[in-house]
């Protein structure tokens, strides 16, 4: 579906959960949020419905998102459905890969196309500071089980974080050389947990290509710049929200995982769909789509607008 400014929205983010096992710093608070009541969260069926009425307006992928999606009963069935309905061409899920290892088999097999795995450093220790006491080990043995499901191509994501991690980008670098990963690093947004952070919070994208001086330009992907080194069998993708707005060519929407569709990110504005069946889901979707703005506001000096932090938004 084309939106007001030319854009063809093809995309839909749907969390499941806004519940994770890991606590990362900048996204999550250390005593986590308070859990929502089972009867406020999407059922299986509800997000079946939705996507149904996504794929009639024109939406072709679905992201499935928490929270961490693998702690969500039923996520496989999920999967199954989604993938199933007529006229979806993908399904995605991105994770923070600790359970993935115990899930991937069974994902691909109910459909799942690809996954994006959270990973902001190589380093264990500064890993389980970012994510308050996780594993580095299980999220590589995920790594591991979703190359041989062949869930690929596989996204690694890093967040840049200023006085945590910035100083560890060489070694996810690294990665690309000898494995078709896509290492994407992406700048931290003033949202939720990090919106009154401190600027030198704040890392450029432009750290990275400052690092490793030996990254060529490679093109695009989505709202990713390409860069490779010499021979990599990866690449590497660097994310700029806050930097270099990439909005005129956003093609997202989200819903999150009690049932309010968010045409923007960072915008205040949530749709209800929950109770809505047939034409009526159809057109509160396709008004959601229409009153996409065309850019947020936000930058290193100004939070977003949204109501909501990442983990209850879906990341």
């Amino acid at each position: 579906m084309i939106d007001r400014y030319g854009r063809n929205i093809d995309y839909l983010r749907i969390s499941v959960t806004d519940l994770c096992n890991l606590r990362c710093i900048y996204c999550m608070p250390e005593g986590g949020v308070a859990k929502m009541r089972h009867e406020d969260i999407l059922t299986v069926e509800e997000i079946e419905e939705i996507t149904r009425a996504a794929a009639a307006l024109g939406i072709e992928k679905i992201r499935l998102t928490g929270g961490e999606p693998l702690v969500r009963k039923g996520i496989v069935e999920i999967v199954r459905r989604t993938a199933a309905v007529p006229g979806i061409r993908e399904v995605a899920l991105t994770t923070n890969g600790s359970l993935l290892a115990g899930y991937a088999q069974d994902l691909k097999a109910a459909g799942l196309s690809r996954v994006n795995i959270s990973i902001d450093t190589m380093d264990a220790e500064k890993y389980r500071e970012v994510t308050r006491g996780g594993e580095l080990a299980d999220v590589l043995s995920g790594i591991r089980a979703a190359t041989d499901a062949g869930l690929r191509p596989i996204k690694l994501n890093a967040v840049l974080i200023g006085g945590i991690n910035e100083d560890f980008i060489r070694p996810l670098v690294e990665m690309t050389r000898d494995a078709d990963f896509r290492v994407r690093f992406i700048e931290i947004m003033p949202i939720g947990e990090c919106a009154d952070w401190n600027r030198e919070r704040f890392v450029s994208i432009s750290r990275v290509l400052e690092d490793v001086p030996g990254l060529a330009y490679a093109g695009t992907d989505g709202v990713s710049k390409l860069y490779r080194l010499e021979g990599a069998k990866g690449s590497v993708g660097l994310i700029s929200p806050i930097s270099s707005h990439f909005c005129p060519a956003c093609n997202k929407v989200r819903v999150t995982s009690d049932g309010k569709l968010k045409p923007c990110l960072h915008s205040p504005e949530e749709i209800p769909l929950r109770g809505l069946h047939g034409a009526a889901l159809e057109d509160a979707m396709r008004r959601g789509i229409l009153d996409k703005p065309l850019k947020h506001k936000l930058d290193s000096e100004r939070k977003s607008d949204s109501r909501r932090g990442m983990s209850a938004i879906g990341g």
